[in-house]
């Protein structure tokens, strides 16, 4: 929906309007319909707007006079709006700036997401005598904190980000949705918490000097994403899913978990009734999730979560857009394209579609870097950016299917406790054994044994596993003086105990989606799915991720989700009712990108060569295991996972630390400027 940003200790001043500003362009690309500034006595509130619900009057940030009980109230929203694709001249902006801190207000609110059950906690507010000025969430979602304080965020059903602002009190109520859709970060600076949707727009503020947090490189080698709450900028940190805090003006602060899953399986319905609810559970979301006042199109892709939302939402408009890309060489299979244009003919509606070449994939890397913020070496992020840039040519909110494989099943890794099952008489140390000699002999099954002797907690992490570093491979790969300074690393298994012991009394393989949940889902799938999209100005909504979808997924029973021949079974006979067999039976390939192969072409082994070998690398890594990993790859091994692991660090190292990017940086203006 937007961008948001702010700060405490502010003066109504030109220096931190100034600020304000800078952090305000520095997120742009998130919303470019109108920008908002309010500067008060300690605090400041910054907001830009990718306008969905009431075009015209849901401008931010939003300021209210009063909390009392009235037919009539003073609402204003404090925005310099513009026509999308238009700048606002700056000297018209700088005076809209200074005319918006001279209105004051009780309350004021910064908000990015979507409320989407808006219109009903809006009649109901209206039933305690509440008036409304605008038609927009964001008014609906203020007066509710003002009638329900916290308790406003056990009535909402959708994504958000947001803080208001209490000027009698003088707090900073700030929260974030249940599953982690919208990205919340902060730090607290000299006295000062400061808070923005991207890091980039924390970096603009004079009180940041940046700096590497070196701890977040050594979980990021063994996760593939950024792990911990401190984010890879040291003090910049990630208000977690289900979390709000609240912050004093003195800088004093205090963070509460509002919202956990939890998961009561019914063991006793029956498969038939469970699908029925599955299947009406989605469809509800999908008619919540097409609220807005613009056109809401729907990505599609060969696989199941894509096409079932694409079916649903087609019921609810039949004229409906949907959008693909795809890599027409993969393996030498039928590629997304050709998939999804069968289903979008049998469906009747329009498909877009573009084969992303290799020339595209590598020239936008450096821009993916900088729009992720943190490093990401989900090869899918770059096809992600494609696809969103697609889709914002023609619509400005698309429906996309993250959730679904933690929620229903999805993953394959799921099958492995009913794998282990067959060997589970036979004594675990004789399995390690057999393991070892496996493993020396270069036999497959060495995995299989060695997670056979194991509890799912000592081997599972994520779903990065096998694509990552093991703890004792990343101790070999990071340079000796770096090693020093990373003194008593947390193994991937200690930081996700916890998340493990919430859940101890489920199976294995619940376990395992509970710990993708709170670690994949929101550390990799859901950064990359707001940040691609935001970088074309496109909103991505996930209808699996919603409240109700999830309460219903929490009651299946792992059997009715999944087995040892088949995964998202539940979910699978409810897309039947939309979708053809053949699209709801299909295996899961997410975004197949061909990267071994072209980590073997002189063309791409060799820059990625010379990134291993440069000085940059050598700050961080032993570059001559670097290079003998590449080397090993290019002989043979599949290793192209591991290897963009570490390029991409490095890239986004670059992009961050060594060039200082204020802008998206193409691969071509990369080379350019000797950064590589």
């Amino acid at each position: 929906m937007c961008g948001i940003c702010g700060f405490t200790g502010a003066v109504d001043g030109a220096a931190d309007r100034a600020t304000l500003k800078a952090m305000c362009d520095a997120m742009a690309h998130r919303g470019p319909d109108g920008e908002g500034l309010y500067v008060s006595d300690g605090i400041a509130l910054g907001h830009r707007r990718l306008s969905l619900v009431d075009l015209a009057g849901g401008g931010q940030p939003m300021v209210r006079a009063t909390g009392e009980f009235e037919s009539t109230i003073a609402t204003t929203a404090i925005s310099f709006e513009h026509v999308r694709g238009s700048a606002a001249p700056t000297s018209d902006l700088d005076a809209g700036s200074q005319q918006h801190a001279l209105i004051q207000g009780r309350w004021s609110i910064v908000f990015n997401g979507e409320i989407y059950n808006y219109r009903e906690l809006r009649a109901e507010l209206e039933s305690l005598g509440y008036g409304f000025s605008t038609d927009s969430d964001t008014e609906v979602l203020l007066v509710g904190y003002i009638a329900w304080a916290q308790g406003v965020l056990d009535r909402v059903r959708g994504m958000f980000a947001f803080a208001i602002y209490d000027a009698d009190s003088r707090e900073l109520f700030c929260a974030r949705d249940f599953f982690g859709i919208k990205p919340f970060y902060y730090t607290f600076q000299g006295g000062q918490f400061i808070f923005a949707s991207e890091i980039k727009s924390i970096l603009e503020h004079p009180a940041y000097e940046r700096e590497l947090n070196e701890q977040a490189l050594a979980q990021y080698l063994c996760f593939q994403f950024s792990a911990l709450d401190e984010t890879f900028f040291k003090g910049i940190f990630k208000l977690p899913p289900g979390h709000c805090m609240r912050v004093g003006l003195r800088g004093d602060a205090q963070i509460e978990r509002y919202w956990k899953p939890g998961y009561v399986h019914d063991e006793s319905r029956p498969f038939a009734e469970t699908v029925d609810a599955v299947d009406r559970a989605m469809r509800e979301s999908v008619r919540y999730h097409n609220v807005a006042d613009v056109e809401v199109g729907s990505f599609l892709s060969s696989g199941i979560d894509s096409s079932y939302l694409a079916s649903c939402l087609a019921l609810e408009n039949p004229d409906i857009k949907t959008f693909t890309v795809g890599f027409s060489e993969y393996r030498g299979e039928r590629d997304e394209i050709s998939w999804a244009r069968e289903l979008a003919e049998r469906l009747g509606v329009e498909n877009d579609a573009h084969h992303i070449s290799e020339e595209e994939f590598w020239e936008a890397f450096p821009t993916v870097q900088w729009h992720m913020d943190e490093p990401s070496a989900d090869p899918s992020a770059v096809a992600l950016y494609f696809v969103d840039k697609l889709a914002a040519r023609k619509v400005k909110a698309v429906l996309s299917g993250e959730g679904a494989d933690e929620l229903f099943g999805g993953y394959r890794i799921y099958q492995a406790p009913f794998a282990n099952e067959h060997v589970g008489m036979v004594p675990r140390p004789l399995l390690r054994a057999g393991s070892r000699v496996l493993r020396a002999a270069g036999k497959r099954g060495a995995n299989y044994l060695e997670r056979a002797s194991e509890r799912v907690e000592d081997w599972y992490y994520t779903n990065a596993n096998g694509a990552a570093f093991s703890p004792a491979e990343r101790d070999r790969l990071l340079s000796a003086e770096l090693h020093r300074r990373l003194d008593d690393v947390p193994t991937p298994q200690q930081l996700t105990a916890p998340c493990y012991a919430e859940v101890a009394d489920l199976d294995e393989t619940a376990r395992m989606q509970h710990v993708d949940l709170s670690f994949w889902l929101a550390g990799d799938i859901l950064l990359k799915t707001d940040k691609m999209a935001m970088a074309h100005s496109l909103e991505s909504r996930v209808p699996f991720l919603d409240r109700e979808v999830f309460r219903i997924a929490a009651g299946v029973p792992t059997l009715q989700k999944v087995d040892e021949r088949q995964t998202k079974l539940a979910l699978r006979q409810a897309a039947e009712r939309a979708i053809p067999h053949d699209w709801a039976q299909k295996e899961k390939l997410g975004f197949p990108v061909p990267l071994g192969g072209w980590l073997r072409e002189d063309r791409y082994h060799n820059l990625v060569k010379a990134a291993f070998e440069s000085e940059t690398a050598g700050r961080f890594f032993d570059t001559g295991e670097l290079v003998g990993m590449l080397e090993r790859h290019r002989a043979g091994a599949d290793l192209s996972r591991r290897i963009w692991i570490v390029y991409s660090f490095l890239v986004w190292y670059d992009v961050f630390f060594e060039s200082r990017c204020k802008g998206p940086l193409t691969s071509a203006r990369f080379d350019a400027e000797g950064q590589r």
